[in-house]
Protein backbone atom coordinates (compact mmCIF):
# COMPACT_ATOMS: atom_id res chain seq x y z
CA UNK A 1 0.00 0.00 0.00
CA UNK A 2 1.08 3.92 -1.06
CA UNK A 3 0.25 6.41 1.41
CA UNK A 4 1.03 10.58 0.74
CA UNK A 5 3.25 11.89 3.08
CA UNK A 6 2.80 15.92 3.19
CA UNK A 7 6.26 18.13 3.74
CA UNK A 8 5.98 21.45 4.64
CA UNK A 9 8.99 23.59 3.49
CA UNK A 10 7.58 26.86 4.56
CA UNK A 11 9.80 29.13 6.35
CA UNK A 12 8.10 31.83 8.39
CA UNK A 13 11.46 33.28 9.59
CA UNK A 14 12.68 33.83 6.05
CA UNK A 15 9.26 34.35 4.60
CA UNK A 16 9.80 32.14 1.78
CA UNK A 17 7.51 30.57 -0.66
CA UNK A 18 5.24 28.11 1.48
CA UNK A 19 4.40 24.97 -0.45
CA UNK A 20 3.75 21.30 0.35
CA UNK A 21 5.42 17.65 -0.91
CA UNK A 22 3.92 14.62 -1.48
CA UNK A 23 5.73 11.12 -1.05
CA UNK A 24 4.45 7.90 -0.78
CA UNK A 25 6.62 5.73 1.64
CA UNK A 26 9.17 5.91 4.27
CA UNK A 27 13.21 4.73 3.66
CA UNK A 28 12.07 0.77 4.70
CA UNK A 29 8.74 1.14 2.69
CA UNK A 30 6.80 1.90 5.75
CA UNK A 31 3.42 4.10 5.40
CA UNK A 32 4.56 7.81 6.94
CA UNK A 33 1.98 10.37 8.06
CA UNK A 34 3.44 13.33 8.47
CA UNK A 35 3.00 16.08 11.14
CA UNK A 36 1.91 19.52 9.21
CA UNK A 37 3.67 21.55 12.40
CA UNK A 38 7.00 20.04 12.23
CA UNK A 39 6.77 16.88 14.54
CA UNK A 40 8.86 13.57 14.07
CA UNK A 41 7.15 10.90 10.96
CA UNK A 42 4.42 8.79 12.55
CA UNK A 43 4.77 4.95 11.39
CA UNK A 44 1.15 3.70 11.41
CA UNK A 45 -0.52 0.53 10.42
CA UNK A 46 -1.98 0.56 6.86
CA UNK A 47 -5.44 0.82 7.85
CA UNK A 48 -5.19 3.55 10.53
CA UNK A 49 -2.24 5.42 8.15
CA UNK A 50 -4.62 5.82 5.15
CA UNK A 51 -7.77 6.81 7.83
CA UNK A 52 -5.82 9.69 9.48
CA UNK A 53 -4.37 11.14 5.95
CA UNK A 54 -7.95 10.83 4.20
CA UNK A 55 -9.24 12.77 7.06
CA UNK A 56 -6.41 15.16 7.08
CA UNK A 57 -6.14 15.77 3.32
CA UNK A 58 -10.02 16.41 3.57
CA UNK A 59 -9.98 18.78 5.94
CA UNK A 60 -7.55 20.88 5.12
CA UNK A 61 -8.08 20.84 1.25
CA UNK A 62 -12.41 21.90 2.30
CA UNK A 63 -10.52 24.56 4.12
CA UNK A 64 -8.04 25.73 1.18
CA UNK A 65 -10.74 24.75 -1.51
CA UNK A 66 -13.31 27.06 0.30
CA UNK A 67 -11.03 30.23 1.33
CA UNK A 68 -10.24 30.09 -2.83
CA UNK A 69 -13.73 30.08 -3.48
CA UNK A 70 -15.25 32.71 -0.96
CA UNK A 71 -12.47 35.09 -1.86
CA UNK A 72 -13.45 34.81 -5.79
CA UNK A 73 -16.87 34.92 -4.62
CA UNK A 74 -16.45 38.89 -2.25
CA UNK A 75 -13.92 39.68 -5.27
CA UNK A 76 -16.48 38.89 -8.22
CA UNK A 77 -19.46 41.02 -5.75
CA UNK A 78 -16.94 43.89 -5.73
CA UNK A 79 -16.37 43.90 -9.53
CA UNK A 80 -19.85 43.85 -10.68
CA UNK A 81 -20.84 46.46 -7.99
CA UNK A 82 -18.41 48.59 -9.90
CA UNK A 83 -19.96 47.50 -13.36
CA UNK A 84 -23.61 47.13 -12.83
CA UNK A 85 -24.26 50.99 -13.45
CA UNK A 86 -21.18 52.31 -14.78
CA UNK A 87 -23.46 53.71 -17.99
CA UNK A 88 -25.68 54.74 -15.09
CA UNK A 89 -23.04 56.80 -13.39
CA UNK A 90 -21.48 58.21 -16.34
CA UNK A 91 -24.93 59.75 -17.51
CA UNK A 92 -25.87 60.89 -14.48
CA UNK A 93 -22.88 61.81 -12.63
CA UNK A 94 -20.54 62.39 -15.50
CA UNK A 95 -23.25 63.48 -17.71
CA UNK A 96 -22.10 61.58 -20.50
CA UNK A 97 -24.36 60.73 -23.50
CA UNK A 98 -25.77 56.81 -23.90
CA UNK A 99 -23.46 55.74 -26.46
CA UNK A 100 -19.78 57.76 -24.91
CA UNK A 101 -20.95 56.08 -21.73
CA UNK A 102 -21.70 52.34 -22.97
CA UNK A 103 -17.97 53.22 -24.60
CA UNK A 104 -16.25 53.51 -21.51
CA UNK A 105 -18.28 50.73 -20.07
CA UNK A 106 -16.98 48.39 -22.50
CA UNK A 107 -13.02 49.82 -22.69
CA UNK A 108 -13.04 49.04 -18.94
CA UNK A 109 -14.60 46.07 -18.92
CA UNK A 110 -11.92 44.72 -22.08
CA UNK A 111 -8.76 46.36 -20.16
CA UNK A 112 -9.38 44.25 -17.53
CA UNK A 113 -9.56 40.84 -18.99
CA UNK A 114 -6.18 42.32 -20.96
CA UNK A 115 -4.63 42.68 -18.06
CA UNK A 116 -4.35 39.06 -16.96
CA UNK A 117 -2.12 37.94 -19.23
CA UNK A 118 0.45 40.46 -17.80
CA UNK A 119 -0.56 39.14 -14.43
CA UNK A 120 -0.62 35.45 -15.56
CA UNK A 121 3.36 36.39 -16.74
CA UNK A 122 4.44 37.65 -13.21
CA UNK A 123 2.44 34.92 -11.23
CA UNK A 124 4.92 31.89 -13.35
CA UNK A 125 7.99 33.79 -14.05
CA UNK A 126 8.52 35.70 -10.83
CA UNK A 127 6.15 36.19 -7.92
CA UNK A 128 3.98 32.67 -7.77
CA UNK A 129 0.16 32.86 -7.93
CA UNK A 130 -0.11 33.88 -4.19
CA UNK A 131 1.94 36.82 -3.74
CA UNK A 132 0.50 38.15 -7.40
CA UNK A 133 -3.57 37.14 -5.92
CA UNK A 134 -2.56 39.12 -2.87
CA UNK A 135 -0.30 42.24 -4.17
CA UNK A 136 -3.24 42.70 -6.86
CA UNK A 137 -5.64 43.16 -4.21
CA UNK A 138 -3.85 45.83 -2.53
CA UNK A 139 -3.86 47.51 -6.20
CA UNK A 140 -7.89 46.83 -6.30
CA UNK A 141 -8.50 48.71 -2.61
CA UNK A 142 -6.59 51.74 -3.59
CA UNK A 143 -8.93 52.01 -6.70
CA UNK A 144 -11.94 51.05 -4.60
CA UNK A 145 -10.83 53.58 -2.23
CA UNK A 146 -11.08 56.64 -5.51
CA UNK A 147 -14.68 55.65 -6.24
CA UNK A 148 -16.39 56.81 -3.73
CA UNK A 149 -14.47 59.61 -3.67
CA UNK A 150 -15.89 60.52 -7.21
CA UNK A 151 -19.47 60.45 -6.20
CA UNK A 152 -19.45 61.67 -2.40
CA UNK A 153 -21.64 65.04 -2.12
CA UNK A 154 -19.10 66.67 -0.23
CA UNK A 155 -21.40 69.67 1.64
CA UNK A 156 -23.66 67.14 2.55
CA UNK A 157 -20.71 64.61 3.95
CA UNK A 158 -18.34 67.25 5.44
CA UNK A 159 -20.29 70.34 5.77
CA UNK A 160 -18.34 71.84 3.29
CA UNK A 161 -18.98 75.25 1.32
CA UNK A 162 -17.18 73.84 -1.91
CA UNK A 163 -17.90 70.71 -3.96
CA UNK A 164 -16.11 68.83 -6.89
CA UNK A 165 -16.41 69.85 -10.55
CA UNK A 166 -17.48 66.97 -12.95
CA UNK A 167 -13.36 67.31 -14.13
CA UNK A 168 -12.26 66.54 -11.03
CA UNK A 169 -14.60 63.92 -10.44
CA UNK A 170 -13.96 61.91 -13.57
CA UNK A 171 -10.28 62.38 -12.59
CA UNK A 172 -10.82 59.98 -9.18
CA UNK A 173 -13.36 57.79 -11.22
CA UNK A 174 -10.93 57.13 -13.93
CA UNK A 175 -7.93 56.72 -11.76
CA UNK A 176 -9.82 54.31 -9.65
CA UNK A 177 -10.65 51.98 -12.75
CA UNK A 178 -7.36 51.94 -13.84
CA UNK A 179 -6.09 50.78 -10.38
CA UNK A 180 -9.43 48.41 -10.31
CA UNK A 181 -8.36 46.94 -13.65
CA UNK A 182 -4.94 46.67 -12.86
CA UNK A 183 -6.06 44.62 -9.67
CA UNK A 184 -8.91 42.35 -10.93
CA UNK A 185 -6.65 41.80 -13.84
CA UNK A 186 -3.92 40.01 -11.76
CA UNK A 187 -6.89 38.30 -9.83
CA UNK A 188 -8.47 37.25 -12.35
CA UNK A 189 -5.90 35.68 -14.14
CA UNK A 190 -4.31 33.25 -10.92
CA UNK A 191 -6.94 32.45 -8.44
CA UNK A 192 -8.60 29.76 -10.70
CA UNK A 193 -5.51 27.99 -11.54
CA UNK A 194 -4.87 28.63 -7.77
CA UNK A 195 -7.50 27.08 -6.97
CA UNK A 196 -7.12 24.30 -9.67
CA UNK A 197 -3.78 23.60 -8.22
CA UNK A 198 -4.80 22.55 -4.72
CA UNK A 199 -7.22 19.73 -6.24
CA UNK A 200 -5.58 18.46 -9.43
CA UNK A 201 -4.04 15.75 -7.81
CA UNK A 202 -7.03 14.12 -7.80
CA UNK A 203 -7.89 13.81 -10.98
CA UNK A 204 -9.64 15.67 -14.37
CA UNK A 205 -13.21 15.06 -12.92
CA UNK A 206 -12.17 16.84 -9.86
CA UNK A 207 -10.73 19.74 -11.50
CA UNK A 208 -13.69 20.00 -13.61
CA UNK A 209 -15.66 19.82 -10.32
CA UNK A 210 -14.03 22.56 -9.16
CA UNK A 211 -14.26 25.28 -12.00
CA UNK A 212 -18.00 24.23 -12.07
CA UNK A 213 -18.47 25.78 -8.09
CA UNK A 214 -15.89 28.08 -8.73
CA UNK A 215 -17.96 29.82 -11.71
CA UNK A 216 -21.13 29.10 -9.12
CA UNK A 217 -19.56 30.63 -6.26
CA UNK A 218 -18.35 34.02 -9.11
CA UNK A 219 -22.06 34.08 -9.92
CA UNK A 220 -23.32 34.31 -6.11
CA UNK A 221 -21.06 37.23 -5.53
CA UNK A 222 -22.61 38.70 -8.90
CA UNK A 223 -26.57 37.83 -7.28
CA UNK A 224 -25.46 40.38 -4.91
CA UNK A 225 -24.15 43.13 -6.47
CA UNK A 226 -26.55 43.19 -9.03
CA UNK A 227 -29.51 43.08 -6.73
CA UNK A 228 -28.37 44.64 -3.15
CA UNK A 229 -25.82 47.23 -4.15
CA UNK A 230 -27.32 48.52 -7.90
CA UNK A 231 -30.74 48.91 -5.64
CA UNK A 232 -28.56 51.04 -3.49
CA UNK A 233 -26.09 52.83 -6.22
CA UNK A 234 -29.62 53.43 -8.13
CA UNK A 235 -31.38 54.59 -5.69
CA UNK A 236 -29.52 56.16 -2.46
CA UNK A 237 -26.84 57.07 -4.11
CA UNK A 238 -23.35 55.92 -5.71
CA UNK A 239 -21.44 57.14 -2.66
CA UNK A 240 -22.82 54.73 -0.45
CA UNK A 241 -23.24 52.10 -3.29
CA UNK A 242 -19.43 52.53 -3.46
CA UNK A 243 -18.52 51.95 -0.49
CA UNK A 244 -19.77 48.83 -0.22
CA UNK A 245 -17.36 46.91 -2.39
CA UNK A 246 -14.61 48.72 -1.12
CA UNK A 247 -15.53 46.85 2.10
CA UNK A 248 -16.08 43.60 0.39
CA UNK A 249 -12.54 43.44 -0.92
CA UNK A 250 -11.41 43.95 2.78
CA UNK A 251 -12.59 40.88 3.32
CA UNK A 252 -11.60 38.63 0.26
CA UNK A 253 -8.01 39.39 1.25
CA UNK A 254 -8.70 38.55 4.49
CA UNK A 255 -10.34 35.60 3.87
CA UNK A 256 -7.97 34.82 1.40
CA UNK A 257 -4.62 34.95 3.42
CA UNK A 258 -6.02 33.17 6.30
CA UNK A 259 -5.51 30.10 5.01
CA UNK A 260 -2.02 30.88 3.50
CA UNK A 261 0.35 28.47 5.40
CA UNK A 262 -2.64 25.50 4.09
CA UNK A 263 -1.86 26.46 0.60
CA UNK A 264 -0.02 24.22 -2.31
CA UNK A 265 2.34 26.34 -3.24
CA UNK A 266 4.55 25.80 -6.49
CA UNK A 267 7.45 28.17 -7.04
CA UNK A 268 7.72 30.78 -10.60
CA UNK A 269 9.49 28.99 -13.08
CA UNK A 270 11.39 31.95 -14.61
CA UNK A 271 10.71 34.05 -17.58
CA UNK A 272 8.26 31.90 -19.04
CA UNK A 273 7.08 34.85 -21.70
CA UNK A 274 10.60 35.41 -23.39
CA UNK A 275 11.45 31.61 -23.37
CA UNK A 276 8.48 30.61 -25.01
CA UNK A 277 8.82 33.50 -27.62
CA UNK A 278 12.57 32.41 -28.00
CA UNK A 279 10.93 28.79 -28.46
CA UNK A 280 8.54 29.76 -31.18
CA UNK A 281 11.36 31.77 -33.44
CA UNK A 282 13.57 28.57 -33.16
CA UNK A 283 10.67 26.79 -34.74
CA UNK A 284 10.11 29.13 -37.19
CA UNK A 285 13.94 29.93 -38.00
CA UNK A 286 14.68 27.06 -40.94
CA UNK A 287 13.09 28.20 -43.39
CA UNK A 288 13.86 25.49 -45.48
CA UNK A 289 12.61 23.22 -43.02
CA UNK A 290 10.42 24.95 -39.65
CA UNK A 291 10.25 22.30 -36.97
CA UNK A 292 9.57 22.43 -33.33
CA UNK A 293 13.02 20.51 -32.86
CA UNK A 294 15.20 23.44 -33.83
CA UNK A 295 14.22 24.93 -30.50
CA UNK A 296 16.08 21.97 -28.45
CA UNK A 297 19.63 23.66 -30.39
CA UNK A 298 18.63 26.32 -27.91
CA UNK A 299 19.29 24.65 -24.91
CA UNK A 300 15.13 24.43 -24.11
CA UNK A 301 14.18 21.15 -22.40
CA UNK A 302 12.18 18.55 -24.63
CA UNK A 303 9.20 19.40 -21.50
CA UNK A 304 9.45 22.53 -21.93
CA UNK A 305 9.51 22.83 -25.87
CA UNK A 306 6.23 20.23 -25.74
CA UNK A 307 3.80 22.82 -23.29
CA UNK A 308 5.28 25.71 -25.58
CA UNK A 309 3.62 23.71 -28.46
CA UNK A 310 0.76 23.17 -26.62
CA UNK A 311 0.14 26.42 -25.67
CA UNK A 312 0.72 27.64 -29.24
CA UNK A 313 -2.11 24.76 -30.50
CA UNK A 314 -4.84 26.38 -28.65
CA UNK A 315 -4.56 30.24 -29.72
CA UNK A 316 -7.07 29.50 -32.95
CA UNK A 317 -9.50 28.42 -30.28
CA UNK A 318 -9.42 31.29 -28.09
CA UNK A 319 -9.50 33.46 -31.16
CA UNK A 320 -12.51 32.13 -32.08
CA UNK A 321 -14.20 33.15 -28.58
CA UNK A 322 -13.62 36.69 -29.01
CA UNK A 323 -16.97 37.17 -30.71
CA UNK A 324 -18.61 35.41 -27.81
CA UNK A 325 -17.71 38.19 -25.51
CA UNK A 326 -18.37 40.93 -27.71
CA UNK A 327 -22.03 39.37 -27.25
CA UNK A 328 -21.30 38.95 -23.44
CA UNK A 329 -20.19 42.24 -22.58
CA UNK A 330 -24.35 43.44 -23.97
CA UNK A 331 -25.51 42.78 -21.17
CA UNK A 332 -23.80 45.78 -19.38
CA UNK A 333 -24.20 48.32 -22.36
CA UNK A 334 -26.62 47.42 -24.92
CA UNK A 335 -29.41 45.56 -22.75
CA UNK A 336 -28.73 47.97 -19.97
CA UNK A 337 -30.08 51.15 -21.90
CA UNK A 338 -32.70 49.01 -23.41
CA UNK A 339 -34.08 47.77 -19.81
CA UNK A 340 -33.80 51.88 -18.65
CA UNK A 341 -36.07 52.49 -20.99
CA UNK A 342 -38.54 49.77 -19.97
CA UNK A 343 -41.01 50.02 -17.22
CA UNK A 344 -39.03 49.32 -14.50
CA UNK A 345 -41.53 48.86 -11.81
CA UNK A 346 -43.40 45.70 -9.86
CA UNK A 347 -46.47 46.69 -8.54
CA UNK A 348 -45.15 49.68 -6.78
CA UNK A 349 -41.90 49.77 -6.02
CA UNK A 350 -39.35 50.60 -8.63
CA UNK A 351 -36.54 47.70 -9.42
CA UNK A 352 -32.89 48.88 -10.38
CA UNK A 353 -31.99 48.56 -14.08
CA UNK A 354 -29.10 46.64 -13.54
CA UNK A 355 -31.30 44.01 -11.37
CA UNK A 356 -31.92 41.82 -14.53
CA UNK A 357 -28.64 40.31 -14.32
CA UNK A 358 -29.62 38.34 -11.48
CA UNK A 359 -31.39 36.27 -13.89
CA UNK A 360 -28.36 35.39 -16.08
CA UNK A 361 -26.55 34.57 -12.39
CA UNK A 362 -29.50 32.38 -11.67
CA UNK A 363 -29.71 30.22 -14.69
CA UNK A 364 -26.07 29.58 -13.68
CA UNK A 365 -26.53 28.98 -10.25
CA UNK A 366 -29.26 26.78 -10.93
CA UNK A 367 -27.50 24.45 -14.25
CA UNK A 368 -24.18 24.24 -12.94
CA UNK A 369 -25.11 21.66 -10.00
CA UNK A 370 -27.11 20.20 -12.14
CA UNK A 371 -24.83 19.69 -15.05
CA UNK A 372 -21.83 19.03 -12.56
CA UNK A 373 -23.66 16.61 -10.53
CA UNK A 374 -26.36 14.44 -13.01
CA UNK A 375 -25.80 15.45 -16.19
CA UNK A 376 -22.32 15.17 -17.02
CA UNK A 377 -22.11 11.96 -14.28
CA UNK A 378 -25.00 10.33 -16.55
CA UNK A 379 -23.20 11.35 -19.73
CA UNK A 380 -19.65 9.49 -18.60
CA UNK A 381 -21.76 6.47 -17.69
CA UNK A 382 -22.55 5.95 -21.02
CA UNK A 383 -19.38 7.32 -22.47
CA UNK A 384 -20.85 10.67 -24.03
CA UNK A 385 -19.15 12.78 -22.53
CA UNK A 386 -18.95 16.32 -24.42
CA UNK A 387 -15.75 17.32 -24.65
CA UNK A 388 -14.38 21.35 -23.79
CA UNK A 389 -14.48 22.42 -27.23
CA UNK A 390 -18.37 20.86 -27.97
CA UNK A 391 -19.34 22.53 -24.95
CA UNK A 392 -17.94 26.05 -25.96
CA UNK A 393 -19.98 25.75 -29.43
CA UNK A 394 -23.08 25.04 -27.16
CA UNK A 395 -22.61 28.09 -25.56
CA UNK A 396 -21.89 30.36 -28.69
CA UNK A 397 -25.73 29.07 -29.96
CA UNK A 398 -27.03 30.05 -26.84
CA UNK A 399 -25.90 33.64 -27.45
CA UNK A 400 -26.73 33.51 -30.70
CA UNK A 401 -30.57 32.98 -30.04
CA UNK A 402 -29.86 36.26 -26.99
CA UNK A 403 -29.31 38.84 -29.60
CA UNK A 404 -32.20 37.68 -31.55
CA UNK A 405 -34.45 37.57 -28.95
CA UNK A 406 -33.19 41.32 -27.41
CA UNK A 407 -33.23 42.09 -31.53
CA UNK A 408 -37.35 41.61 -31.47
CA UNK A 409 -37.90 42.80 -28.18
CA UNK A 410 -36.31 46.08 -28.86
CA UNK A 411 -38.47 46.55 -32.04
CA UNK A 412 -41.56 45.34 -29.67
CA UNK A 413 -40.80 48.02 -27.07
CA UNK A 414 -40.31 50.81 -29.56
CA UNK A 415 -43.43 50.00 -31.72
CA UNK A 416 -45.46 50.08 -28.29
CA UNK A 417 -43.22 53.03 -27.12
CA UNK A 418 -44.83 54.57 -30.40
CA UNK A 419 -48.22 53.83 -30.31
CA UNK A 420 -48.89 54.36 -26.65
CA UNK A 421 -45.95 57.41 -25.76
CA UNK A 422 -44.86 55.23 -22.88
CA UNK A 423 -44.33 57.04 -19.16
CA UNK A 424 -41.32 59.48 -17.74
CA UNK A 425 -39.17 57.33 -15.47
CA UNK A 426 -36.13 58.87 -13.21
CA UNK A 427 -32.95 56.87 -12.46
CA UNK A 428 -30.56 58.76 -10.59
CA UNK A 429 -31.25 61.78 -11.36
CA UNK A 430 -31.73 61.54 -15.05
CA UNK A 431 -34.85 60.91 -16.58
CA UNK A 432 -35.97 58.89 -19.73
CA UNK A 433 -39.36 57.91 -21.85
CA UNK A 434 -39.98 54.36 -20.94
CA UNK A 435 -42.11 52.06 -22.85
CA UNK A 436 -45.18 50.35 -20.26
CA UNK A 437 -43.61 47.10 -21.87
CA UNK A 438 -42.10 45.18 -18.70
CA UNK A 439 -38.78 45.10 -18.14
CA UNK A 440 -39.37 41.29 -17.37
CA UNK A 441 -39.42 41.32 -20.85
CA UNK A 442 -36.15 40.84 -20.79
CA UNK A 443 -35.51 38.25 -18.81
CA UNK A 444 -34.75 35.31 -21.73
CA UNK A 445 -31.99 37.53 -23.29
CA UNK A 446 -30.01 37.28 -19.58
CA UNK A 447 -31.08 33.43 -19.27
CA UNK A 448 -29.87 32.62 -22.97
CA UNK A 449 -26.59 34.57 -22.23
CA UNK A 450 -25.96 32.69 -18.23
CA UNK A 451 -27.01 29.62 -19.86
CA UNK A 452 -24.27 29.90 -22.54
CA UNK A 453 -22.02 31.08 -19.64
CA UNK A 454 -21.94 27.49 -18.04
CA UNK A 455 -21.27 26.35 -21.23
CA UNK A 456 -18.03 28.41 -23.26
CA UNK A 457 -16.91 30.48 -19.74
CA UNK A 458 -16.35 27.46 -17.68
CA UNK A 459 -15.23 25.14 -20.04
CA UNK A 460 -12.73 27.52 -21.10
CA UNK A 461 -11.63 27.86 -17.96
CA UNK A 462 -11.43 24.19 -17.39
CA UNK A 463 -9.49 23.75 -21.14
CA UNK A 464 -7.26 26.68 -20.73
CA UNK A 465 -5.86 24.71 -17.14
CA UNK A 466 -5.74 21.61 -18.56
CA UNK A 467 -3.93 22.25 -21.96
CA UNK A 468 -1.25 24.42 -20.06
CA UNK A 469 1.75 22.74 -18.47
CA UNK A 470 2.24 23.62 -14.88
CA UNK A 471 4.63 26.27 -15.31
CA UNK A 472 2.17 28.19 -17.78
CA UNK A 473 -0.93 27.78 -16.21
CA UNK A 474 -0.84 30.76 -15.30
CA UNK A 475 0.01 32.61 -18.47
CA UNK A 476 -2.01 30.67 -20.75
CA UNK A 477 -5.22 31.67 -18.18
CA UNK A 478 -4.34 34.92 -18.49
CA UNK A 479 -4.42 34.79 -22.38
CA UNK A 480 -8.53 32.88 -21.99
CA UNK A 481 -9.34 36.10 -20.15
CA UNK A 482 -7.40 37.93 -22.47
CA UNK A 483 -10.55 36.79 -25.00
CA UNK A 484 -12.92 38.46 -22.95
CA UNK A 485 -10.92 41.75 -22.96
CA UNK A 486 -10.64 41.97 -26.79
CA UNK A 487 -14.42 41.33 -26.96
CA UNK A 488 -15.21 43.91 -25.09
CA UNK A 489 -12.52 46.03 -27.54
CA UNK A 490 -13.89 44.48 -30.53
CA UNK A 491 -18.05 45.42 -29.35
CA UNK A 492 -16.87 49.06 -28.78
CA UNK A 493 -14.93 48.94 -32.21
CA UNK A 494 -18.64 47.81 -34.05
CA UNK A 495 -20.03 50.47 -31.73
CA UNK A 496 -17.43 53.40 -33.24
CA UNK A 497 -17.93 52.09 -36.70
CA UNK A 498 -21.53 51.85 -36.88
CA UNK A 499 -21.95 55.57 -34.92
CA UNK A 500 -19.51 56.94 -37.85
CA UNK A 501 -22.65 55.80 -40.25
CA UNK A 502 -24.58 58.73 -38.42
CA UNK A 503 -26.44 60.74 -40.63
CA UNK A 504 -29.62 61.15 -38.06
CA UNK A 505 -30.25 59.94 -34.40
CA UNK A 506 -33.08 58.19 -35.97
CA UNK A 507 -31.52 55.86 -38.80
CA UNK A 508 -28.12 55.67 -36.24
CA UNK A 509 -27.96 51.71 -35.24
CA UNK A 510 -25.85 53.00 -31.95
CA UNK A 511 -28.13 56.27 -31.64
CA UNK A 512 -27.76 58.35 -28.46
CA UNK A 513 -31.01 58.01 -27.86
CA UNK A 514 -32.11 54.52 -28.20
CA UNK A 515 -35.99 55.31 -28.25
CA UNK A 516 -35.07 57.20 -31.92
CA UNK A 517 -32.53 54.83 -33.44
CA UNK A 518 -32.20 50.86 -34.76
CA UNK A 519 -30.43 49.84 -31.44
CA UNK A 520 -31.90 46.24 -33.27
CA UNK A 521 -29.94 46.36 -36.00
CA UNK A 522 -26.64 45.88 -34.07
CA UNK A 523 -28.16 43.33 -31.96
CA UNK A 524 -28.92 41.12 -35.47
CA UNK A 525 -25.34 42.04 -36.30
CA UNK A 526 -23.76 40.30 -33.54
CA UNK A 527 -25.72 37.70 -33.56
CA UNK A 528 -25.10 36.88 -37.29
CA UNK A 529 -21.61 37.61 -36.31
CA UNK A 530 -21.97 34.49 -33.78
CA UNK A 531 -23.56 32.34 -36.48
CA UNK A 532 -20.45 32.75 -38.71
CA UNK A 533 -17.42 32.57 -35.99
CA UNK A 534 -19.44 28.86 -34.74
CA UNK A 535 -19.36 28.08 -38.43
CA UNK A 536 -15.50 28.12 -38.21
CA UNK A 537 -15.13 27.12 -35.09
CA UNK A 538 -16.63 23.92 -35.37
CA UNK A 539 -14.38 23.53 -38.41
CA UNK A 540 -11.12 24.19 -35.83
CA UNK A 541 -12.74 22.39 -33.15
CA UNK A 542 -12.72 19.34 -35.47
CA UNK A 543 -9.27 19.70 -36.06
CA UNK A 544 -7.89 19.82 -32.59
CA UNK A 545 -5.76 17.44 -30.97
CA UNK A 546 -6.48 17.44 -26.94
CA UNK A 547 -3.02 17.71 -24.78
CA UNK A 548 -2.69 15.27 -21.68
CA UNK A 549 -0.20 15.28 -18.95
CA UNK A 550 2.21 12.24 -19.14
CA UNK A 551 1.75 11.29 -15.88
CA UNK A 552 -1.36 10.50 -13.77
CA UNK A 553 -2.23 9.25 -10.28
CA UNK A 554 -4.44 6.24 -10.47
CA UNK A 555 -6.74 5.44 -7.02
CA UNK A 556 -7.64 2.10 -6.95
CA UNK A 557 -12.10 1.90 -6.25
CA UNK A 558 -11.58 0.90 -2.63
CA UNK A 559 -8.80 3.75 -2.37
CA UNK A 560 -6.38 1.01 -0.79
CA UNK A 561 -3.65 1.23 -3.05
CA UNK A 562 -2.28 4.71 -4.86
CA UNK A 563 0.61 4.12 -8.00
CA UNK A 564 1.86 6.22 -10.28
CA UNK A 565 1.57 4.94 -14.09
CA UNK A 566 1.65 6.53 -17.74
CA UNK A 567 -1.35 7.64 -19.41
CA UNK A 568 -2.84 5.18 -21.74
CA UNK A 569 -1.21 1.74 -20.02
CA UNK A 570 -3.42 -1.00 -20.44
CA UNK A 571 -3.15 -2.65 -17.12
CA UNK A 572 -4.65 -0.31 -15.46
CA UNK A 573 -7.83 1.54 -15.26
CA UNK A 574 -7.97 5.72 -14.66
CA UNK A 575 -10.78 6.33 -11.75
CA UNK A 576 -10.20 9.68 -10.69
CA UNK A 577 -12.17 10.88 -7.65
CA UNK A 578 -15.37 12.35 -8.66
CA UNK A 579 -14.29 15.91 -7.06
CA UNK A 580 -12.76 18.03 -4.41
CA UNK A 581 -15.16 17.31 -1.55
Amino acid sequence: MYLYETIDHGDSASNEEHHTETSFVGEEGEPLLVDSDGGPPTKLSPGKAWKKTKSRISKERLMVVGSVLVTELCERMTYYSVMANMVLYCTSILKYSSDDASLVALIFGGTVYLIPVIGGYIADAFAGKYNTIFGSGLLYLLGLFLLPASAIDYPKWFGSTGDLSIRAREAFFFTGLIFIAMGTGGIKANVGPFGAQQVDDLGAEAVQSFFNWFYWFINAGAVVAYSGVAYVQQEIGFDVGFLIPLGSMVIALIIFAFARKKYVHRPPGGSILFKSIDVCCAACNKHKNPSWHHASKRGHSDEFILGVRAAVGVIPVFVLIIVYWAVYNQMSTSLFLQSERMNLYLGSAKMPAAILNIFNTIIILILIPIMDRVVYPCLAKFNKSPTHLQRIGIGMVLAACAMLYSGMIEIVRKDELARNGGFTQELAGSTFNASNITMFAQVPEFAFIGASEVFTSISGLEFAYTQAPAFMQGLLMGMFLMTSGLGGYLASAIVGIVSSWRTSDASDWYPKEPNHGHLEYILFLLAGLTIVNLAVFVMVAKQYKYKKPAFETIISENEDEVAEVEVGAPELEHKPRSSFT
